[in-house]
């Protein structure tokens, strides 16, 4: 917990060059193909099909906890292919921003996800991001690496 926020931090190693997995991180119809298919993510606003970059939006509908619900990202933050950082101009979270870094190891790439969030909803968003919240976007966003790592290395 950083001021009050949750943060959540994953990482894992992909053996494939450092601008490959950058690209395939911020590629939305890879996103859209890489999350949990259950959620019936899609891109409908802003930046809706290949590489999102510096400046640009993007709005996402998704379906979590039976609730279908929009999400609008701004790239606040770019440098490749090192660094891009995303955070939520509208949405449901009351604040959300996601760090997406990368370093090269050897001839692989470790890419680690920070997210930092607080949900909405004073003391019961404070419990909602304790008992579920923070163990349900670990989770999301290790499958997404996951799901990310098989194709970068295919």
């Amino acid at each position: 917990m950083v001021n009050g926020l949750v943060e959540v931090t994953t990482s894992i190693m992909i053996k494939a060059p450092i601008e490959r997995c950058f690209d395939l991180a911020r590629d939305i119809d890879v996103h859209t193909r890489t999350v949990w298919k259950h959620t019936r993510e899609q891109a409908v606003a802003g930046v809706t099909t290949g590489c999102i970059g510096a400046g640009e939006l993007v709005t996402f509908e998704a379906t979590h906890f039976g609730i279908r619900q929009r999400l609008t990202s701004k790239i606040t933050d770019f440098n490749a292919p090192y660094l891009f950082v995303d955070e939520t101009q509208k949405g449901a979270f009351k604040y959300l921003r996601h760090v997406h870094m990368f370093e090269r190891h050897g001839e692989g790439t470790l890419m680690t996800d920070t997210l930092r969030f607080e949900a909405p909803l004073g003391w019961l968003g404070w419990i909602a991001e304790r008992l579920v919240l923070k163990s349900y976007m670990t989770k999301f966003l290790e499958h997404r690496n996951e799901q990310l790592k098989l194709l970068a290395e295919a």
